[in-house]
């Protein structure tokens, strides 16, 4: 029977043994390689979605004045965390990067300070809380919520999506105050705008409430975001190259 031999790379610094030699003699100290272990796990535990693994602001390339101001203000915020004030809320139509910076910001965040992150799409905490009810269900809502709570910094993606009920609600009002009571850093993204343009469309009070939306305003800096999407503009560059490429 063939056995086969997988080999890992080894640092040179340290020959995988977590401590290098310093110029003093005699003197060791920690090898870098294992604070970049500890980011790398950080990272891949930080659940960001697979769809947005390749989001950074160097690939982030506004289309209008108000992308530009929203990624000053991640580039700034990153520079000064942790001696932030709070958090950030992106709120915007479909498409414009709301979660692309907030992505990045996470990322920037969890390398630059070590500290853990979470990304959470918030419909997705929902039924992951409420199939924590289900009495087959191996986890408890605890389970869930306590990363959620703990994370030194939160993404809560795509906030006010779900129908509104008072269970809904009430979620949110948890996790929003015990983040805020402990002072850790939270970072929202919203399709829904404080002001509504046409009858019949809801605002983001209408879909957490008066008494959250102002906990929100003393939490996080708006960041009002338009522009051109960007979906649409990648959908218009495949059709033009398939179109060329029929014509060939």
């Amino acid at each position: 029977m063939n056995i086969k031999i997988i080999e890992t790379a080894v640092c040179p610094k340290c020959n995988g043994s977590g401590w290098e030699l310093t110029e003093t003699i005699g003197k060791v100290r920690r090898c870098s390689c294992l604070e970049s272990a500890r980011v790398g796990k950080l990272l891949a535990e930080a659940r960001i979605p697979k769809r947005y693994e390749h989001c950074d602001l160097d690939s982030y390339l506004p289309n209008h004045e108000s992308q530009k101001t929203a990624k000053r203000f991640v580039q700034h915020f990153t520079k000064q965390y942790p001696q932030v004030d709070g958090g950030l809320m992106f709120l915007g139509p479909c498409g414009v990067g709301k979660t692309h910076l907030a992505v990045s910001l996470l990322k920037l965040v969890i390398r630059e300070s070590g500290d853990s992150g979470l990304f959470y799409d918030f419909r997705d905490l929902l039924r992951e809380i409420q199939a924590s009810w289900n009495s087959v269900s191996q986890t408890s809502e605890m389970e869930v919520l306590r990363p959620v709570l703990e994370a030194k910094i939160l993404i809560l993606d795509e906030l006010g999506a779900n129908k509104p009920t008072e269970w809904v609600r009430e979620t949110i009002a948890h996790i929003i105050n015990c983040r805020y009571n402990d002072k850790r850093v939270t970072i929202f993204t919203s399709n829904y705008l404080d002001s509504v343009g046409k009858p019949g469309e809801e605002s983001l009070t209408d879909r957490i409430g008066t008494r959250l939306r102002s906990r929100l305003y003393e939490m996080c800096r708006d960041l009002e975001m338009r522009g051109i999407d960007f979906r649409q503009e990648i959908r218009q560059s495949k059709n033009s190259v398939y179109k060329r490429q029929s014509e060939i």
